[in-house]
């Protein structure tokens, strides 16, 4: 357990991202990169049942998947900025309406066009991109330092059937398995090195 404890500090550096690459990274990031690895290889595999339940819970993503063609204009949040967005867009025949009212207050922002599948798109946004008609415009508050417009351009259906998307779900699911795991293990010998010190100061 002690040489484990040793390791915590270049796991958690492995895990941030913040260790070199193999060929300079000290002996302790190797160690703990090595551990993590075998922690992470140590989960089982996601069952055909568990990839299956994942297919039906998200119909969104494979049996309704659509293929997106939209509009984008992002600016930096700014706290009187959003409300003032919402309104525009619901009042602005286009984007370039709003892009120029952008522009007359000097504010500075981006804009982009593009085609993005479903599985490109956050989950939480998901949902309302999929409710939104086509030539619709909308402000978004993602509640991260950027505030969108964005138009939903054109839309169409490009489903996945479940014998295609297993293997995407599957490697999916294991993933999330391996940084849960890693997750816990850290978790557990943060406790272990509060106990030892604990122990020591007694």
């Amino acid at each position: 357990m002690n040489r484990l404890l040793a390791l915590l500090p270049f796991c958690v550096s492995v895990v941030a991202g913040c260790d070199r690459s193999a060929d300079s990274a000290p002996a302790g990031q190797l160690a703990a990169r090595a551990y993590l690895q075998q922690v992470a290889q140590a989960q089982p595999r996601p069952s055909s049942e568990e990839v299956h339940k994942y297919y039906a819970q998200h119909p969104e993503l494979f049996a309704q998947r659509r293929l997106f063609t939209l509009e984008q204009i992002e600016v930096a949040r700014e706290a009187s900025l959003a409300t003032a967005l919402q309104e525009r867009a619901a009042n602005a025949a286009s984007m370039e309406q709003i892009a120029d009212w952008l522009r007359l207050r000097e504010i500075q922002h981006a804009f982009t066009r593009g085609v993005r599948a479903a599985e490109q798109i956050p989950l939480d946004l998901l949902p309302r991109l999929q409710a939104m008609r086509e030539g619709e415009v909308q402000a978004i508050d993602s509640g991260g330092d950027a505030l969108f417009v964005i138009r939903v351009v054109a839309t169409r259906l490009a489903p996945l059937d479940e014998a295609a998307a297993a293997p995407l779900i599957e490697q999916f699911l294991l993933k999330r398995r391996w940084s849960e795991a890693i997750g816990t293990e850290l978790q557990q010998l943060r406790h272990a090195a509060r106990v030892e010190y604990v122990e020591e100061r007694k």
